[in-house]
């Protein structure tokens, strides 16, 4: 439903420039933004630099589509800069592949007086007026856009209290969950981060009266990232400065720790890297427990990842993965059957050794520094939903690496240095325990993981984590050999899940 207009004054090219960035990261797959105004009002200058704040590239060919219809750009987000001014009726939009550009991307809409009435309902109206310099924009958009757009905003007036003057804001990241992260760029200092995390808001109940992100300790703002940023840095771990922040928007300014990852160059684990990565991990385990953390005049406690945490994630695999996999529910006796032998084996971590959990330390969270010496080659980042868990999550979060293959051989290194070095300052570190705990900790995540990738297929429409799930189902056959996961192995077996071929 579409609310109350929205208007921007644009005193020069200059802020048209910028609002044009603003509108950029406030764009997503599917909107349909059209630009009307008189000959001369600017839409073309917008729709420059929309598309050149997309590519980033300030220096990109964007010609107005007036002769050719169509222009099409394949960046980040997908663009279709259409021009209607010269159809001849409204019939010829469908010729211009409209639909096909809303799958894919978004589309930008000159002159869509001459197609009003067939083009989508959700469609955001942007009217361009004034002369001179100066420009009077009107926006009219269903409130989800708005919303968007008004964040934008808010992430630009945040980013004003901290620059002497304007910085170019570009999209980083940002795909499945609701923070996004973007390289701000100032002529005055090095490219920093802006992490933009609005406050998560709770779901329905899903059991005991509780969302599904209190059970899982899912982070809710952004104070825990900022509580553990400062604690990882304490402890000598290249976390990342945090240079501004405003708690209550949830907005923060965070060093850029570079842009280099762990793999090679041909997008395989570096097992150099992954050596230091596994390092860290053996020298973080050896730390005592980080207590409450004070953020301004907020206290941070750490969240335990219990039984009941553990246990709601790999329902993940009965409530989306296996019904999509098979095209039906779960029986409530093959589901029944799972859950106990899960709660069995959440059992046995009771004993394991307890450390912070990071929860996402993998390659995409780990940033290659070459310049640097030890421990500090690594960056850290991610990690605003940590707990205080078993140690071997962790180990196999790197080891079972989600976004790439780490072949066994390697995983099998990784483990033996982690053991070396957890020996090396601990001559009462219980090898088999923490091997069991391995076993466990990676089947639980695969399992979770499983399900969250086809989660992000049905209901958000996400389908690029379905070409991980082969990955996954060869990292869980892997997890299941261990002696203490056997009964585990059997039900896996007879739902078909984990079995490799031979």
């Amino acid at each position: 439903m579409a609310t109350a207009p929205l208007r921007v004054e644009l005193a020069n090219p200059e802020a048209t420039a910028l609002f044009a960035e603003d509108v950029s990261l406030a764009l997503k797959q599917g909107d349909c933004l059209c630009l009307s105004g008189d000959l001369g009002a600017g839409k073309s200058t917008f729709a420059r630099a929309l598309i050149r704040a997309i590519a980033d590239d300030p220096d990109l060919e964007a010609p107005s589509p007036t002769f050719t219809l169509v222009q099409s750009y394949q960046l980040r987000l997908a663009i279709a800069h259409i021009d209607l001014y010269r159809i001849g009726s409204p019939e010829e939009l469908d010729e211009l592949g409209l639909d096909d550009a809303l799958a894919e991307g978004a589309a930008l809409i000159e002159w869509p007086e001459k197609a009003l009435e067939l083009l989508p309902d959700g469609r955001i109206m942007m009217r361009f007026d004034g002369i001179g310099d100066s420009r009077t924009v009107t926006i009219s958009a269903p409130e989800p856009f708005l919303e968007r757009l008004e964040r934008s905003f808010a992430a630009r007036a945040f980013l004003e209290k901290q620059y002497s003057g304007p910085v170019a804001r570009r999209h980083l990241q940002g795909d499945a969950s609701s923070r996004t992260y973007e390289t701000i760029r100032s002529q005055d200092r090095e490219p920093d981060i802006l992490m933009n995390a609005p406050r998560r808001p709770d779901g329905p109940p899903v059991r005991d009266g509780l969302p599904y992100s209190q059970i899982a300790h899912l982070a809710e703002d952004v104070v825990p990232f900022v509580a553990i940023a400062r604690w990882l840095r304490t402890q000598g771990f290249s976390a990342p400065e945090i240079i501004s922040e405003d708690l209550d928007q949830g907005f923060l300014l965070v060093e850029n720790l570079g842009t280099e990852g762990i793999l090679d160059q041909d997008g395989k684990p570096d097992p150099e890297r992954y050596g230091v990565a596994i390092d860290c991990l053996a020298l973080l385990h050896g730390k005592d427990l980080p207590g409450p953390i004070s953020v301004g005049d907020r206290v941070h406690h750490v969240p335990a990842y219990d039984a009941r945490a553990m246990q709601i994630e790999v329902e993940l695999l009965t409530d989306w993965y296996l019904p999509w996999r098979r095209s039906a529910a779960v029986p409530d006796e093959e589901r029944q059957e799972y859950l106990d032998l899960w709660r069995a084996l959440f059992q046995r971590l009771e004993s394991a050794e307890q450390s912070l959990v990071l929860r996402d330390y993998h390659s995409p969270n780990l940033i290659w520094r070459d310049e640097r010496v030890g421990i500090d080659r690594l960056g850290i980042i991610d990690f605003q939903d940590a707990m205080i868990g078993p140690s071997a999550y962790d180990v196999a979060s790197l080891c079972q690496d989600a976004r790439v293959t780490v072949d066994q051989d390697l995983a099998d290194q990784l483990l033996d240095r982690y053991v070396r070095a957890r020996r090396a300052v601990d001559l009462d570190f219980d090898e088999a325990g923490f091997r069991e705990a391995y076993g466990i900790m990676a089947a639980q995540r695969a399992a979770k993981i499983l399900g969250i990738f086809v989660r992000l297929k049905q209901r958000d429409g996400k389908s690029g984590y379905l070409r991980h799930l082969p990955r996954m189902e060869a990292y869980i056959a892997a997890s299941l050999a261990h002696p203490a996961l056997q009964p585990l192995r059997i039900w896996f077996a007879k739902a078909g899940i984990g079995e490799t071929e031979s």
